[in-house]
């Protein structure tokens, strides 16, 4: 027994020893603790205020003689383009969370976080939330998310300083990769949205929401959610679908969907419009994917990206007159191309700090050899080409041109975003 006492003493000793030795640290770091709100409270935000100067702008959509522009994860501005050569700011929508949108019969469909909200904007200075469709969406934030208590909205940081244990190795300081920047009733305006056509309403070519005679689609990273909207102001979610990953961009042309990821370009068949069902994957290089479809050829630019990891920067046109089939028809280098939109032969591409790039399109197999025009000092973003109007939204606002003579593109009015 005494041969045993002795080591049990000794380490007795070691341990009290280590705890007197014990030392701390002090350190200072951001904290960044998560700010949680129920989305039933969170909807009740939606309202229309007085305009409000851009800033911040993403997603671009044409209704009518009115463009609405999303302000990032804030809401909607409402631009009345009655004259494209003076378009008006005449309304925000504030919608917390909403980056996309699309619209039919006077009824814009939002996103507000993780509900799909359908507002009637018959009078954007008065619209009315028609139908909210909740958890039809995923959380934009999900690592770190504890959805039992509500909507992870976003984050509120601090400068923390605080001692801890020298051997810790220090805090953990996280914050989620996908960072976005996450509002009181003003007076509205007097403007008014009554007797808008039924068309155009046409979305940029970066939507993630489509729409296609009575169905409402919307991809997110991984998933294809269909709405049935045969009563256009109350949405009914029809099912979703797992279709893969970092699924980017949606286009709806002719009774089919035609899907950008980051590997390839997916086409869905809508002849059962609420199952939509696989015909074909093209699959590129992993790249950022914008894709729009005219006649027999899909349109797709691939552009670098921190979220793509790849350098490959290009146009490429794709035969789909066969959708269970596509095949390459060319690929033309560009310098970082974003939105694009096409309007007959005419082809508009934005390609990053280059600017706003037209082609004539005639002949797919050497558009490079026919540059119509390039307006360049300008970070375009995207584009809509409708009735030789083209509509551009990028990091200096919203820029208008006339190409009823694509020989001759001229400028049109421009909304300059606040700095």
């Amino acid at each position: 027994m005494k041969k045993l006492i002795i080591p049990i003493i000794l380490l007795a000793g070691l341990l009290a020893s280590c705890k007197k030795d014990q030392c701390e640290q002090t350190q200072t770091y951001w904290k960044y603790t998560p700010r949680y709100r129920q989305i039933s409270d969170i909807v009740q935000d939606v309202k229309t205020m007085a305009p409000t100067p851009l800033k911040n702008t993403g997603k671009i959509f044409l209704t009518g003689h009115y463009i609405l522009i999303n302000e990032y994860m804030q809401g909607i501005h409402v631009i009345d383009n009655a004259n494209p050569s003076a378009p008006l700011n005449v309304a925000f929508i504030n919608i917390p969370g909403n980056i996309d949108m699309a619209v039919k019969d006077n009824i814009l469909y939002a996103d507000c976080y993780t509900a799909l909200i359908a507002l009637n904007i018959s009078d954007p200075s008065s619209p009315s939330v028609a139908n909210t469709v909740y958890d039809a969406l995923p959380p934009l934030y999900t690592s770190f998310a504890d959805g039992s208590s509500g909507v992870l909205t976003g984050y509120d940081s601090a400068r923390v300083t605080e001692k801890v244990p020298c051997a810790s190795g220090g805090p953990v300081v996280w914050m989620e990769g996908d960072w976005a920047k996450p509002m009181n009733s003003a007076a509205s305006t007097g403007s008014a949205m009554a007797n808008v056509p039924s068309s155009p309403n046409i979305a940029g070519s970066t939507s993630r929401f489509a729409i296609d005679r009575s169905a409402l689609y919307i991809v997110d990273q991984s998933a294809l959610r269909v709405f049935n909207i045969s009563n256009a102001a109350a949405p009914i979610s029809a099912g979703s679908s797992q279709i893969g990953w970092n699924i980017e961009t949606i286009f709806a042309y002719q009774s089919h969907l035609y899907i950008g990821t980051s590997t390839g370009m997916q086409i869905f068949n809508l002849n059962s419009p609420f199952a939509p069902q696989h015909d074909a994957t093209f699959t590129h290089a992993l790249s950022c994917d914008p894709v729009i479809v005219q006649d027999h050829y899909a349109y797709v630019t691939l552009h670098s990206g921190t979220t793509c990891n790849n350098t490959v920067n290009e146009l490429e046109v794709v035969d789909v007159s066969n959708t269970t089939a596509p095949t390459i028809v060319a690929t033309y280098p560009l310098h970082s191309p974003r939105g694009l939109s096409i309007d007959g032969a005419t082809l508009f591409i934005c390609d990053g700090d280059e600017g706003l790039k037209v082609f004539d399109a005639g002949d797919v197999r050497s558009i490079s050899s026919h540059s119509l025009g390039q307006f360049g000092a300008i970070q375009s973003q995207d584009v809509i080409a409708w009735n030789k109007t083209l509509l551009m939204i990028g990091t200096n606002g919203l820029y208008e041109y006339d190409y009823s003579d694509p020989q001759h593109i001229t400028p049109l009015g421009h909304i300059a975003i606040a700095r």
